[in-house]
């Protein structure tokens, strides 16, 4: 993820305080008012940014796996020339900062993604087939070795691990980001180096 420095929009407050209530609450359990007054203004003024929860719920699903896309191949670019392992180092560092940042967004793909429509649950998919194998391509030219089953079986293994976070208690409850990244950093790598090592 990239780092913002400016100001979010009235219309990303508002899609921030839709994943938090839609996680703690439930898509159903959460109505346009309650979002409203999260971000002050009116249950029908959310109408003037979005036309409804349901577009709201796409927007944050389809969003979060596009960003995702989108940063693992900026790191790819940014990496280039690098050895393979700088580059999976980099690309674990993009996901766990997003598994800590955004834990609301896990919790809502795992509970809601049967609600979006066909069109915007298949762009969701394909988003994250193609975000998978950067990670499959990368994981293979750091151990040649592995078949392409089973690197993509390693990848979502991990992918499994590092999206735990919305389970390892409240926010407050954790040994402190930096400490949390370098934990799950240190899982990650050890998953994919137990997959890599030769039977």
């Amino acid at each position: 993820m990239s780092i913002r420095t400016d100001a979010p929009t009235r219309r990303e407050q508002i899609l921030k305080e839709a994943a938090r209530l839609f996680a703690e609450r439930g898509f159903h359990g959460v109505g346009v008012d309650e979002i409203g007054a999260a971000v002050g203004i009116s249950g029908p003024g959310l109408y003037r940014h979005f036309p409804g929860k349901d577009a709201m719920l796409a927007e944050l699903l389809v969003g979060i796996s596009g960003q995702l896309l989108t940063g693992a191949k900026r790191r790819l670019a940014e990496a280039d020339g690098s050895a393979p392992e700088a580059v999976l180092d980099s690309l674990i560092e993009g996901h766990i900062d997003f598994a800590l940042d955004d834990r609301p967004l896990i919790t809502l793909h795992d509970r809601e993604l049967d609600r979006l429509r066909d069109s915007d649950r298949k762009l969701v998919r394909q988003l994250q087939r193609q975000y998978v194998e950067l990670w499959v391509a990368v994981v293979r030219e750091m151990y040649p070795a592995l078949t392409e089953p089973t690197a993509r079986s390693a990848v979502h293994s991990v992918f499994g691990l590092l999206n735990s976070t919305p389970h390892l208690g409240r926010r407050g409850a954790l040994p402190g980001r930096g400490a949390t990244a370098e934990l799950l950093h240190r899982m990650a790598r050890g998953a994919f180096g137990a997959v890599g090592e030769p039977e």
